[in-house]
């Protein structure tokens, strides 16, 4: 038989953050980003169910044919723009938005030869310091862009480096506003922790979302809070879209001082029982999430029990006496009995957060593409 891990991608669940995100945002179109292959979760997985938003936002050329290629016919965005001139053919060949960052993005389009004018989305740098042009260069760069046959609308977009925090937006929004006044085209300012922590249903603060034309959901859309610690996916109305489950393949009695797995970092202070998963670090899982980890065995609460290997470890069964070889694990997700393990636990006790541990998730892990969301029993 088959190894019995597996990853498990709930359509529903992700109709139904879209469906939260859009309410948070009534007044703006949405993008729903599926960059690092939608978020660990497969283009191909997600595309059906997310295909009620407005457009599509990615990094590559790529990504972009597949979109296309599962029959979107709608806006598509390269978040990072063109790396080199023939990018620019690609955008002409597939009909591509695309981000345009700094002064090299405008002098390949003035060299690109089309028939075409594209649209682009003039980045500003409001404080988040990675791409875009400052605040005092905004206008001479649209102002290039505007003079341009091979562009044709342009709209204004930033992107906020602590709308998930105490800081907030108001200090970026502000920054955007001056540098892009009188200026005309569509923005796009909010991610999800925007829409989500100061969008119409915020239960929140003194800011609230600036006006945008557009909106880039992605976090949000799988499942993930963009602001756990301040907040959790639950709180904010949303589902988890990935579960991943396995199985204990093996158990063993430990005796006081008894140790588990490499380097001994683990130390029996009483008899106890454990489980060995088939799940490790090749599977995506990080080696981070050492003793304590939360895990469910059987849809009950555990804990991981000494350090994460490349294809096992360890969980805590002294609890658990009806579980054996053969239970059910969910590392991250809904058990098959609607119990929810929500993925931003397990990152926090990794060191890490919730997107990374999506899209780490193994090509080896098989993935069911369209499980239902299971019903609390």
């Amino acid at each position: 038989m088959p190894r019995p891990i597996q990853a498990l991608i709930h359509p529903e669940a992700l109709r139904h953050n879209l469906a939260v995100l859009r309410a948070s945002a009534p007044d703006a179109r949405l993008w729903a980003v599926v960059k690092a292959n939608a978020y660990g979760h497969g283009i191909e997985h997600v595309f059906s169910a997310l295909a009620g938003a407005d457009g599509f936002a990615l990094l590559d050329i790529e990504e972009a044919r597949q979109v296309r290629a599962l029959g979107w016919r709608g806006p598509i965005l390269l978040l990072e723009g063109a790396f080199e001139l023939r990018d620019l053919e690609a955008c002409s060949r597939l009909d591509l938005w695309h981000t345009v960052h700094c002064e090299a993005q405008i002098d390949m389009l003035a060299a690109h030869k089309t028939h075409v004018p594209q649209r682009v989305f003039l980045k500003i740098n409001s404080g988040m310091n990675r791409l875009g042009f400052a605040p005092h260069q905004a206008r001479a760069a649209w102002t290039r862009l505007n003079a341009l046959p091979q562009v044709d609308e342009i709209s204004l977009m930033t992107h906020f480096s602590d709308a998930d925090g105490p800081i907030g937006i108001a200090a970026q929004a502000q920054a955007f506003e001056a540098a892009t006044a009188d200026l005309p085209g569509e923005r796009c300012l909010s991610n999800s922790a925007a829409v989500l922590r100061h969008g119409l249903h915020a239960q929140q603060t003194a800011q609230s979302m600036p006006a945008s034309d557009w909106v880039r959901t992605g976090i949000a859309l799988y499942g993930g809070a963009p602001d756990f610690g301040q907040s959790d996916a639950v709180h904010a109305g949303l589902q988890a879209a990935m579960s991943l489950r396995s199985q204990v393949i093996a158990t063993q009695q430990l005796e006081t001082g008894s140790t588990v797995g490499y380097g001994s970092t683990f130390v029996a202070q009483q008899p106890m029982r454990i489980g060995i998963v088939a799940c490790g670090y090749a599977d995506g899982y990080p080696r981070s999430c050492g003793t304590g980890t939360p895990v469910l065995v059987d849809g009950q609460p555990s804990r991981t029990i000494g350090r994460v290997s490349m294809d096992m470890l360890a969980v805590d069964l002294s609890d658990l006496p009806a579980s054996g070889q053969g239970a059910e694990v969910t590392l991250w997700g809904y058990a098959s009995g609607g119990a929810l393990l929500p993925i931003d636990a397990v990152a926090q006790a990794g060191g890490t957060i919730a997107y990374e541990l999506m899209c780490a998730l193994a090509g080896r892990v098989p993935v069911v593409a369209d499980a239902a969301l299971p019903q609390a029993r």
